[in-house]
């Protein structure tokens, strides 16, 4: 016993000895402005718990809650709705606020104004937007904020991921200065809910999906914060469409760079904060490699609002700034953006409806080839030196503190790697409820078949799949050489669903549904059955019969002769060889490797491609 006690104490110790990951990050330069005057005195009745603490620390889940139970009690503004429970159960909560005090969808979308969504703690340690929506919820209801609610409705999650919220702690987050004590980046079931929009596997993410589609917000929000290198700005946002990149929605891109982005910009300047674009290095050891500011994919919440048309900024605080400057921040611009959904309603509606109305024939995909550009960015950032590290064996950046503009920072760019073809609908077969299921969850429509139905459809056979080896985000996700597609008679039982692409989500089906894209349902892994072969040939069949076929056809004996010459492996091998036969004998089974949603289309239309 003494030996074991012994033991666990010297396991201990290092643990003990260790400093704080803070002891180790760069000097935070000294920040002062005018947002600074929008925290509630000590003796207000409506101080949030993080302001008790002078924006240093931020409260648990049931303590936030209360709170804002408290507020919906006091105020004819604003509302609490429960609008689903995570994997362990707590409930999550849609704070409601608008000039008539709706709590439901419809009563909101009765008074014709238009809404803005903002969400926080999707990634639970960066939680400045619950404790900036707190403070900025109090100032709707009784504050200085109230006029806005004139013009616009505000609906806030104060914590999207609850259970990863409760997972708090002084250790988390390393990277990043304050609160004290921060939550968890992924769910219980270790889910990262910003890469689950398409495929929705969490009950939050379901959850989150009949917000939007029920209580249809014209801007969404999703509040983070970020790591990596150290530079001046302290917010950070952006959106697909930025700068020249790619939207999927382009007038609703035209509409967030001409109008609001400027807003937000002047709003946050004026409060004495830095705005500036999405950042992420190319490098984090070297500046000089330049800044990524490429497309973002559907699998994030940005990238999902944007191939769905609902206008969407993603929010990145400067996770080395002090926590009440990020707050405050993030307050500063939840008002601005607020104020101008409401100040330009009309102008942001006709975005989503041009948007929405348009069928393009092809579709971009598979974003992440890189794209050629000169673009240049004088970036504001922080003077550094390196140094040879003994722990790393390599040079390590030391952030000085000091600010320092890089003028004419390389910006990349890139390209689809795919282009999807626009079919004329989809057929899933009733063997895949749960696929039907998440469809339905989207918010796509669909005709359920109420019989067997015989539809002319062209499927695609995958060769060379490679499920990955580890799984990611609980999924062995699925890569391929190529597709070969075929067009034929497919029976389809009753209970199967066709999925029109003429309508406002066939972008976000056919991004679902078509082999090709890299965020479809087959790509995450969703059909493992297709891969395995269930019936065999023996070789005494096999055999005799393969020498037929090389008497019988010509143009498949010299195939089989020159793949013989070509591949030594495969001439030695007699299993190889009778199976080559086999794959090309009208036994083998048809249903191997087919890809079984089917495409409704004209026999001449083009078909979906990887790009050259």
């Amino acid at each position: 016993m003494k030996t074991r006690l012994l033991s666990a104490a010297l396991l201990a110790a290092p643990l003990a000895l260790a400093s704080s990951p803070s002891d180790f990050l760069p000097p935070a330069p000294a920040w002062h402005g005018a947002s600074e005057a929008l925290v509630a005195p000590p003796d207000s009745p409506w101080i949030t718990p993080a302001e008790k603490t002078g924006l240093t620390d931020s409260p648990n889940y049931a303590d936030t809650i209360a709170w804002l139970e408290k507020l919906a009690a006091a105020s004819p503004r604003i509302k609490l709705v429960e609008f689903g429970r995570t994997a362990q159960g707590r409930p999550l909560y849609l704070v409601v606020a608008s000039q008539e005090g709706a709590e439901t969808a419809e009563a909101l979308t009765a008074n014709r104004r238009p809404t803005l969504l903002a969400q926080a703690g999707i990634h639970s340690g960066e939680i400045d937007g619950k404790d900036a929506g707190l403070m900025f919820l109090r100032d709707l209801a009784f504050g200085a904020q109230a006029p806005l609610l004139e013009k616009a409705n505000f609906l806030f999650i104060p914590v999207f991921n609850a259970d990863g919220h409760e997972r708090s702690s002084e250790r988390n987050r390393p990277n990043q200065r304050g609160p004290v004590h921060q939550g968890w980046r992924t769910t219980a079931q270790n889910l990262n809910l910003n890469r689950d929009y398409m495929k929705a596997d969490a009950p939050e993410m379901r959850a989150l999906l009949e917000v939007l589609n029920d209580w249809q917000p014209e801007l969404y929000l999703d509040l983070h914060v970020t790591d990596g290198i150290d530079y001046q700005y302290d917010i950070t946002f952006g959106h697909n469409g930025y700068g020249g990149q790619f939207a999927w929605s382009p007038q609703i891109g035209k509409w967030l760079d001409d109008v609001l982005d400027p807003l937000l910009d002047r709003a946050l300047t004026a409060a004495g904060h830095q705005p500036g674009p999405l950042i992420f290095a190319q490098n984090n050891r070297d500046l000089a490699e330049g800044i990524g500011m490429g497309t973002t994919t559907p699998r994030f919440s940005n990238g999902y609002g944007d191939l769905r048309h609902i206008p969407s900024i993603l929010v990145e605080n400067h996770s080395l700034k002090p926590y009440k400057q990020r707050v405050l921040g993030t307050y500063v611009l939840l008002a601005a953006a607020l104020r101008g959904l409401g100040d330009n309603a009309a102008g942001v509606r006709a975005a989503i409806d041009a948007d929405s109305d348009t069928r393009p024939a092809k579709l971009a995909a598979n974003f992440g080839v890189p794209r050629e550009t000169d673009a240049k960015f004088d970036f504001a950032g922080i003077a550094f030196e390196t140094y040879d590290s003994p722990a790393s064996g390599t040079k390590e950046v030391r952030w000085l503190g000091t600010p320092k503009t890089y003028a004419g920072i390389p910006v990349h760019l890139d390209r689809n790697g795919a282009t999807l073809a626009r079919p004329k609908a989809f057929y899933v077969p009733v063997t895949k409820p749960e696929l039907i299921e998440r469809l339905r969850a989207h918010g796509i429509e669909m005709n359920e078949l109420s019989e067997d139905t015989t539809v002319r459809v062209t499927l695609a056979r995958l060769t060379g799949p490679k499920p990955s080896a580890l799984p990611f985000e609980g999924h062995h996700t699925l890569k391929f050489d190529h597709l070969d597609w075929e067009t034929r008679d497919e029976v389809y039982p009753a209970g199967s669903v066709r999925i029109s692409t003429d309508q406002p989500l066939g972008d976000l089906a056919m991004m679902l549904l078509d082999p090709v894209s890299d965020e479809s349902f087959l790509a995450w892994g969703f059909f493992p059955e297709i891969l395995q072969r269930t019936e065999y040939i023996e070789g005494y069949v096999i055999a005799p019969l393969a020498e037929k076929m090389l008497a019988d056809d010509p143009k498949l004996k010299a195939e089989f002769e020159a793949k013989l010459a070509a591949e030594p492996a495969f001439a030695k091998n007699p299993t190889a060889r009778l199976q080559w036969f086999y794959r090309r004998s009208k036994f083998y089974d048809d249903r191997h490797l087919l890809y079984p949603v089917g495409l409704e289309r004209d026999e001449d239309a083009p078909l979906s491609a990887t790009a050259p």
